[in-house]
């Protein structure tokens, strides 16, 4: 049944539930206390009355003995009882024989207020006293009983003086202590409804202002539901658990949006890189087919045919295995493959690569600066990184531009640094230098101009170092590209 409820109403329910279990228990505790303490003082009064009800009564001689006697001694008696009405209403008196024989009963006062007296208690025939003790040698007892119609409660003391045979027996009406009860259980019943209701609608306010952030939160997670991956919970605060909940659910939404932007935005790469190597594979598979197609037409019995379709075979293949092989190298590195570990002398592989490049453009100016740098890496990829570096200045600058290449270190990293004086690049093409597949000038060939894959084989080996790549270029003033990896250590 609970669980059908929302948690706005099982909170406010529960809050009700525990509050009426106090009341009642208060209000309980507070009328019994408040009876005790009425019929305690009822039964005081008693038996300061005891004393001067006795003397009056059993002082004057023995009741009963005659009619005559009894009749003329017990009436000025009962006129001097008058004096005790005015604590104990409606007093009753009566006295008894140790046979249980009454010898004198009557209503010597009547309840104020009231226009017909009430009825006599309804006495049992036999009362058992309880046993003398130190503070009390009578016998005596105390008990409440109704009266004789029912319609009012008497509280009743009887007792045996010792030495005597004759019982007295008072009784006092409860109605003014039972009114008194009355009043206060009503009271506290118009009290405890009051409480209840108060609280009920304290409560609604205060749960319905507590619940706000979640039920902010149930919004912004629809919105996402719905797309919105921007969307955040407001005022989250780490004062409250709601506000920590919050700060939580937007620590994870905004990982939730990055992972997604991130998701994204690989599969866009993907579907770019898996396009692009489709359109470079293409042109040199057309020009295989089509050299095929030529020596089926009967280049085989020309020697000048066959020999320009064989070298032209050769040569769109050598192109689509070094194609393929820069793809599986960007795949493996994708992966986080590991590389070889070694240590390599940066300066040698440097100086390898701008001999070799020195070799293939003797016509161009090619400066080197190297300092001693020990890295820890595959000196193989390490030098494709530099030979790709120096591919990429011979196919964007004019053959007669210098080239500065230098090797420092700088703060625990080995600085690898190749400046050119070519053209230079926007700050759009510097943003996407290092995409593959991206030519910053789209008009060359792909024969001049490769097909876009040499920086960014040089950015994921550099990444795969544990390194990084930046370019700082403007447009006529050239580019410099620029290597961090970081140097070896023996520790």
């Amino acid at each position: 049944m609970l669980r059908r409820l929302s948690l706005r109403s099982r909170l406010v329910l529960g809050v009700l539930v525990l509050a009426t279990i106090g009341l009642v228990a208060a209000d309980l505790a507070t009328y019994t206390s408040l009876r005790s303490f009425l019929i305690s003082r009822t039964d005081t009064s008693l038996q300061a009355a005891h004393q001067e009800a006795e003397a009056e009564l059993l002082g004057t001689g023995p009741p009963g003995s005659t009619d005559e006697s009894n009749e003329r001694d017990s009436s000025p008696s009962i006129g001097r009882l008058q004096n005790l009405t005015r604590s104990l209403p409606g007093l009753y008196i009566e006295t008894r024989n140790s046979a249980g024989k009454t010898l004198f009963s009557g209503q010597v006062a009547e309840l104020p207020n009231t226009e017909t007296p009430p009825s006599a208690p309804r006495l049992p025939k036999s009362i058992s006293l309880a046993a003398a003790t130190r503070t009390q040698p009578d016998r005596v007892s105390y008990f409440t009983v109704n009266s004789i119609k029912g319609d009012v409660r008497y509280r009743v003391r009887a007792s045996l003086d010792p030495g005597s045979t004759t019982m007295l027996i008072l009784a006092t009406s409860l109605s003014g202590v039972d009114g008194t009860l009355h009043r206060l259980a009503l009271i506290e019943l118009m009290v405890t409804a009051a409480v209840l209701l108060a609280i009920a609608v304290l409560g609604l306010w205060v749960v319905r202002v507590g619940l706000r952030p979640l039920e902010a939160i149930g919004r912004t997670a629809a919105g996402i539901a719905a797309g919105d991956l921007t969307r955040r919970v407001e005022r989250a605060e780490d004062r409250t658990e709601v506000g920590r909940l919050g700060l939580a659910l937007n620590t994870m939404l905004g990982q939730i949006e990055s992972a997604f932007n991130a998701r994204a935005a690989s599969e866009e790469k993907l579907r770019r890189f898996v396009a692009d190597a489709s359109h470079e594979l293409r042109t040199p598979l057309a020009a295989v087919r089509a050299y095929a197609e030529l020596f089926k037409r009967g280049a085989d019995k020309r020697p000048e045919d066959l020999e320009r379709a064989m070298t032209g075979i050769s040569r769109e293949s050598a192109r689509m295995t070094l194609l393929v092989e820069d793809l599986l190298l960007l795949a493996r590195l994708d992966e986080g493959r590991p590389l070889e570990r070694e240590r390599v002398q940066l300066a040698d592989v440097v100086r390898e690569a701008v001999e070799t490049a020195r070799t293939v453009d003797p016509d161009r100016e090619i400066e080197l600066d190297t300092d001693q740098a020990v890295v820890l890496g595959d000196g193989h990829r390490l030098r494709q990184m530099v030979d790709n570096l120096l591919s990429n200045t011979r196919a964007h600058t004019p053959a007669d531009a210098p080239v500065s290449v230098s090797v420092s270190t700088l703060n625990g990293n080995a600085l690898l640094s190749v400046q050119d004086s070519g053209p230079g690049m926007t700050g759009e093409e510097q943003g996407r230098v290092f995409e593959r597949f991206y030519r910053a000038d789209p008009s060359r060939s792909r024969a001049s101009g490769g097909v876009g894959l040499g920086l960014s084989i040089v950015s994921a080996v550099a990444e795969a170092h544990g390194g990084e790549v930046s370019v700082r270029s403007e447009p006529g003033k050239g580019s410099r590209f620029e290597i961090s990896l970081p140097l070896y250590t023996d520790s």
